[in-house]
């Protein structure tokens, strides 16, 4: 038990620094200078009052020099992201995979939330995790992603071409069809990087949870404005999601539709 609450701890203080790069990466400022501050009246925020959770709930969830209210994002990102650390934990218990699948999981948070505020999946966060992927995938992650081998290496760089290739496709068929951009450049170089973590199953796994829950979600968001052509849905959010999903209960999804179809 007591390793769940340090786990959770970490969790929380990480989804901190994961509020600081979902404001500050788009906006092309550093990520460490200057230290944290209020987003209104720019005044430092003091250690006491930057303890992840705690601190916003203690402020009552307002700047204490301004009294300006913060946004209930900022404790839940952190929630969330200690929630994911000990998930995983929980599933797949202590190794040097739970240390990739926790830095996964987190860049999917920040990615989620970028791509919701600016339309758009920064490349200091997929580009460097493609090799990092395609390493981690091949000697450090057991089953179901791929197994600690020569031949893992190549599973990785499978995994990753798949997720380039397959979403490149798309995004050029679409402006091919409708005549604008229907994909971004950010969504294809994501989906390098699941793959390189979770080969070329874990693509299409992804990408089926994925454009299932943005087809559910787009539905009801396009009928709730009433301007369709006017509705911008971001991808990221929902191939995160996919991933997710993916990580967690992929095996297990499939190992159920290997056993059904034996049946019939």
């Amino acid at each position: 038990m007591a390793v769940y609450i340090v786990v959770f701890i970490f969790g929380l203080v990480i989804g901190s620094f994961l509020n600081v790069c979902i404001y500050r990466i788009p906006r092309k400022l550093s990520i460490t200078i200057p230290s944290s501050r209020c987003p209104s009246c720019k005044t430092p925020i003091k250690p006491w009052d930057n303890i992840p959770v705690l601190s916003y709930l203690l402020l009552g969830g307002r700047c204490r020099s301004c009294n300006t209210k913060i946004s209930l994002r900022y404790p839940f990102i952190e929630f969330l992201n200690g929630l994911f650390y000990i998930s995983i934990l929980w599933k797949f218990g202590i190794g040097w995979h739970t240390l990739i699948y926790s830095l996964f999981l987190s860049s999917l948070i920040v990615i989620t939330f970028i791509d919701l505020d600016f339309q758009i999946i920064p490349d200091i966060i997929t580009l460097p995790g493609i090799p990092l992927g395609i390493l981690a995938g091949a000697f450090l992650l057991p089953d179901p992603f791929l197994r600690s081998s020569i031949l893992g290496i190549k599973k990785s760089f499978l995994g990753a071409f798949t997720g380039f290739l397959l979403f490149y496709l798309i995004a050029i068929s679409g402006s091919a069809i409708f005549k604008k951009e229907a994909m971004g450049g950010g969504d294809i170089k994501m989906m390098a990087m699941v793959g390189a973590l979770s080969g070329w199953k874990g693509v299409f796994f992804t990408t089926f949870f994925g454009s299932l829950a943005g087809t559910i979600i787009g539905i009801f968001t396009m009928l709730s404005k009433g301007n369709p052509k006017d509705t911008k849905i971001p991808f990221g959010p929902f191939l995160a999601l996919g991933a997710l999903i993916t990580l967690f209960f992929g095996q297990e999804i499939l190992s159920y539709y290997i056993l059904l179809f034996q049946r019939y």
